[in-house]
């Protein structure tokens, strides 16, 4: 497929590719760049066509993995609100008395560790789709602009 396709295909493939870094200067830039110029081209190019469907997919897939994390921190966030302002568990209860500061932590009473495990979890999870996000897009930047064709881990297809 390699020696059949222009410069002009491999280049706009991989501009679709490394459009969706427009996220991090437009809101939803990394949906509605490669939209763009994945519809505006697709009937041309067979090769533009696969890349933007696969980077459109990827994109979807990612979003729809965050939402689940960030629904599944939901109920820790709640659970944890009623304790949010009460400082006596940070051993601060004693600070309306100027004779009694007491800076104690009882790691047998101490709330505010049951909710981080679950909550750091979700965000190590979330930090992993971030870094996945910007390695796989930059190897499909890369591998695209050579005339390959390039297929993201983990992806849905939405669009087919």
């Amino acid at each position: 497929m390699e020696n059949t396709l222009s410069k002009h295909e491999k280049n706009l493939s991989a501009i679709i590719h490394a459009s969706t870094f427009s996220k991090f200067f437009i809101p939803f830039g990394n949906f509605i760049l490669p939209l763009v110029l994945w519809t505006a081209n697709k009937k041309e190019h067979e090769f533009v066509d696969y890349n933007g469907k696969q980077v459109l997919n990827f994109q979807i897939s990612l979003l729809l993995y965050s939402i689940v994390a960030g629904l599944i921190s939901i109920p820790f966030f709640v659970g944890f609100l009623p304790d949010l302002f009460n400082f006596s568990h940070f051993g601060f209860d004693g600070l309306n008395s100027l004779n009694n500061l007491n800076f104690h932590f009882d790691s047998d009473n101490f709330r505010f560790g049951r909710w981080i495990w679950p909550l750091g979890a979700v965000g190590l999870l979330q930090g992993a789709l971030f870094v996945v996000n910007i390695v796989y897009t930059i190897l499909g930047t890369i591998r695209t602009n050579e005339g390959q064709s390039f297929k993201y881990p983990i992806t849905i297809n939405f669009i087919k």
